[in-house]
């Protein structure tokens, strides 16, 4: 059986495997690692920044939830933008997203590469990085019931890395490993909790939302839901889940160690472990780091061809985008995300490393602004209640702080102007597109219809 885009229908999803696959989509190299980053900028306030942020997560589903409910769509988020303020939004939408995505997917595949390199040092990152390639291209390939199984599995594997963290966080806290710190203490004060005042809690925000980073995949698989009334269900899990275990885990790793023992280089985990005699940790670790970004970076080659497809369906890209092979495989959109993950990959050679991280900080931000459209496309196109519409602004604000933090610390300030520069170059393309939009309007109305010449 076919939907009406000649694309094969896929497997309906239960609600739990709907919550599996997004904890599998969000779970990535940005809370393992970029948790490191907020705790050197923010100190144990990082913690009310994993709350809030995902506090804000969870209204910026709801609205999306309630939409895929009230109207499911194939390319939703940025269908519903279109839907909503007109074809310049579904347009500006869907491209903001696929090329942040694409920035953020050469990232990790960089990331992953080098990561790969603490065991296999001699290998050169252009080969590990190429193998990653053709192993995500081949995940995509199984289609929907192969891209499930590797995502259910990565998701318990990673689920497991961090309960895991946690066990033995615990058990070294009890003395079972003896080494750490004798000074371990709980921040009770406002000066231990925020060290560095709310100049420096603010700009760990963004870094709370990069560890929930990913609802938007989730919009684009909950269409597969056997009920769709369950899509509250299974994000009001998921993000309950991951607000649960993120801030356990990373709340006794600020137990353990003095929060300015952390540093940007490695994982908040590992600093948490090395002063105690646990041999294996960092080749756990890094086993996990692996699999965590690998996972991320398969749901997003996989929003990225489904945003693309979309785009072209509806003609906001070249309708060959929107091809499929055997009815099945979208070989031209694939070619074509291949082709910007290698530049992504190469840029991130040949560029100084600041100067890649804060294009890369500044996709992140990108997905960000998708989440205004789907506030605001909420509002629009649903009969909004009093008390939804307060949480719709209060989603807005939390989203707002988490965008606005950025400008005041020097590492997370540059790559908050690079992302503005981004949206106002596809601004600009928009407005262009705009005018031929117009100009074909115009004569597709010149032009008389076929009934009309018969009818003359």
């Amino acid at each position: 059986m076919k939907t009406n885009s000649g694309e094969q229908k896929e497997k309906p999803l239960k609600w739990w495997q709907l919550s599996l696959l997004g904890v599998a989509c969000t779970i990535g190299t940005g809370f393992f690692l970029g948790s490191s980053i907020a705790i050197s900028i923010a100190g144990p306030s990082v913690i009310f920044a994993f709350i809030i942020a995902g506090l804000g997560t969870y209204f910026v589903f709801e609205a999306l939830a309630k939409l895929t409910v009230a109207d499911p769509q194939k390319g939703s988020f940025r269908s519903y933008a279109k839907k909503a303020y007109g074809r310049w939004a579904g347009f500006s939408s869907g491209w903001v997203y696929w090329l942040s995505e694409m920035l953020i997917i050469g990232s990790q595949m960089t990331a992953l590469s080098i990561f790969t390199q603490f065991w296999f040092p001699n290998v050169p990152l252009w080969v590990l990085a190429s193998i990653y390639s053709v192993l995500a291209v081949i995940v995509i390939l199984m289609g929907p019931k192969g891209f499930d199984r590797v995502e259910n599995l990565l998701a318990v594997l990673k689920i497991a890395a961090i309960l895991m963290f946690i066990l033995l966080a615990i058990l070294a806290l009890i003395g079972v490993f003896g080494g750490g710190n004798d000074q371990v203490s709980v921040p009770t004060t406002y000066s231990q909790l925020f060290p560095q005042g709310i100049t420096g809690f603010f700009p760990s925000l963004i870094y709370g939302f990069y560890g929930y980073a990913g609802i938007e995949i989730m919009g684009l698989l909950a269409v597969r839901l056997n009920k769709m009334e369950e899509v509250h269900k299974s994000g009001k899990v998921m993000l309950s889940v991951l607000t649960l275990i993120y801030v356990a885990s990373v709340g006794l790793a600020l137990i353990m160690v003095s929060w300015n023992t952390f540093n940007t280089e490695n994982s908040p985990f590992v600093t948490a472990l090395e002063n105690y005699n646990i041999d294996f940790i960092p080749h756990i670790f890094n086993g996990v780091f692996i699999i965590a970004g690998f996972s991320t970076m398969v749901a997003s080659f996989f929003a990225v061809i489904r945003i693309l497809v979309t785009l072209a369906e509806d003609q906001d890209a070249p309708r060959v985008f929107s091809k499929r092979v055997a009815n099945k495989f979208a070989v031209p959109a694939i070619l074509l995300t291949m082709g910007g993950i290698i530049v992504s990959i190469v840029l991130s050679v040949v560029m100084p490393d600041r100067i890649y991280e804060y294009i890369t900080t500044a996709a992140g931000l990108m997905l960000l602004y998708n989440w205004f459209f789907i506030l605001g496309s909420y509002g629009r196109l649903l009969d909004v209640t009093g008390f939804d519409n307060v949480k719709r602004w209060f989603g807005f604000l939390l989203v707002f702080l988490g965008v606005g933090g950025t400008v005041f610390h020097q590492t997370s300030r540059p790559g908050f102007y690079v992302s503005l520069l981004f949206v106002i170059v596809i601004a600009v393309i928009t407005l262009i597109m705009r005018h031929f939009w117009k100009k074909a309007k115009k004569e597709e109305a010149k032009t008389p219809s076929v009934f009309t010449k018969i009818k003359r």
